[in-house]
C-alpha cells in the first residue's frame, strides 16, 4: 500500500507542475481582465458609510486614530476602543468636530476575551447594529531572538496581536452578517517580509494574514467583506523614538494620516488587500523571486552593519520598544 502511494506521489510530482503551468498560461489573461473589471466596479460603487456604525480598536493614537478621523469625515458613527482610555477623550472630541454624529469610547484590553465581548456588546446596545470592524490594536517588541530573556513579554504580544483580533472578530461576526458588513484587519508587510529583530511581531502578522484569508474562504466575501492591510513603516510614536529609529534604519516612512485615508478608501471600495505605500509591493516580488538576496541584504544592512558600527547608549537590540496598543 505504501509503495502504491509513493508511486502515485512520484507521478503527481512529474505531471502536476507542468499541468498547472499550462492552466495558468490559459487562465491568467482572463483572470487579469476579471480583476480589472472588478476594480472599476468597486471604484464606481464605493460604499457610503454615512450613518453606519464603525468599531475601531487601538483608536487612541497613530493609524487607528487617523482611521477614526477618516470615517468621521464620511459621517460614520463610531465606537472607539483602546486600553488607554484616558487618551480617548481627545479623539472623541476630534471625530465629533470632523462630522461623526454619534461616538462612544470604551476602555478595553483586546488580549482579554471578556473585554472583546464587552465592547462588541456595548456597541450593539448603543447603536443596535455594526457595519465595519477595524481590528487595529497591536503591540510590537524589538529584540534579537537569541537575546530574549523573558518570553512572557512576547506571549502578551501574541495575545494582543493574534488572540485580541480573533476574539473581537468572533463576537462581531453575527452582527456583521446582518448588515453584510466589513472587517478591516491591520496586518503588516513584515507578515511576509522577514525584517530582523521583529521575529514574534512578524510571526503574529503572518498569522493574521493566513487567518483572515482562511476566514474569507469560510464566510464568503459576499456575506462579510474582509480587507487585509499590510502597511510598510508608518510614522508613529513607535517609529519616531530614538531607539526605534536606530533599529529601523533609513527605511522611508509614510504619515499615519495618509495611511489611514488609504485604508478607509480601500475598505469602502471592498478591496481584499491594501498595501500602503504601494511601493512596498515590490519587496514582495523581490522576496518571492530572490529570497536568498533578501536574506543577505537584510542581514548585512540591519545586523552586520550595526555590529560593526560604534556602540551607542540606545542599544536598540538590548531593549524592548513597545507601541501603544495599536498596530504599527
Amino acid at each position: 500500500m505504501a509503495n502504491q502511494i509513493d508511486v502515485i506521489t512520484n507521478i503527481m510530482n512529474v505531471i502536476v507542475p507542468p499541468f498547472m503551468l499550462i492552466v495558468l498560461l490559459l487562465v491568467y489573461p482572463l483572470y487579469l481582465i476579471y480583476k480589472f473589471i472588478n476594480f472599476i466596479t468597486r471604484l464606481l460603487t464605493s460604499e457610503n458609510v454615512a450613518g453606519k456604525v464603525v468599531l475601531v480598536t487601538g483608536a487612541a493614537a497613530g493609524i487607528g486614530e487617523q482611521i477614526s478621523y477618516e470615517y468621521a469625515r464620511r459621517r460614520a458613527r463610531l465606537v472607539l476602543v483602546d486600553v488607554r482610555g484616558d487618551l480617548l477623550g481627545r479623539v472623541v472630541e476630534n471625530v465629533r468636530s470632523f462630522g461623526s454624529s454619534d461616538v462612544i469610547a470604551i476602555t478595553a484590553d483586546v488580549s482579554k476575551e471578556e473585554d472583546c465581548k464587552r465592547f462588541v456588546d456595548e456597541a450593539i446596545k448603543h447603536f443596535h447594529r455594526l457595519d465595519h470592524l477595524v481590528n487595529n490594536a497591536g503591540l510590537a517588541r524589538v529584540k534579537l531572538f537569541e537575546e530574549i530573556q523573558n518570553f512572557s513579554d512576547f506571549s502578551y504580544l501574541l495575545d494582543v496581536n493574534l488572540w485580541g483580533v480573533a476574539f473581537g472578530t468572533y463576537y462581531a461576526i453575527p452582527h456583521l452578517r446582518k448588515t453584510k458588513g466589513k472587517i478591516i484587519v491591520m496586518a503588516s508587510s513584515v507578515g511576509w517580509y522577514p525584517f530582523p529583530r521583529f521575529s514574534f511581531y512578524n510571526a503574529s502578522k503572518a498569522a493574521l494574514i493566513t487567518f483572515y484569508e482562511t476566514l474569507r474562504t469560510e464566510i464568503g466575501n459576499s456575506n462579510i467583506g474582509i480587507t487585509i492591510v499590510t502597511p510598510g513603516l508608518v510614522k508613529s510614536a513607535l517609529s519616531q523614538n530614538e531607539p526605534a529609529k536606530a533599529a529601523l534604519g533609513w527605511i522611508p516612512m509614510e504619515s499615519a494620516e495618509k495611511c489611514g485615508k488609504a485604508i478607509v478608501r480601500s475598505a469602502c471600495r471592498g478591496d481584499k488587500y491594501v498595501v500602503e505605500p504601494s511601493w512596498v509591493n515590490s519587496l514582495y516580488a523581490l522576496k518571492v523571486m530572490c529570497p536568498d538576496l533578501v536574506e543577505f541584504c537584510n542581514r548585512f544592512l540591519f545586523i552586520t552593519a550595526e555590529k560593526t558600527a560604534p556602540p551607542t547608549t540606545d542599544a536598540p537590540h538590548k531593549s524592548f520598544i513597545p507601541t501603544e496598543l495599536k498596530s504599527d
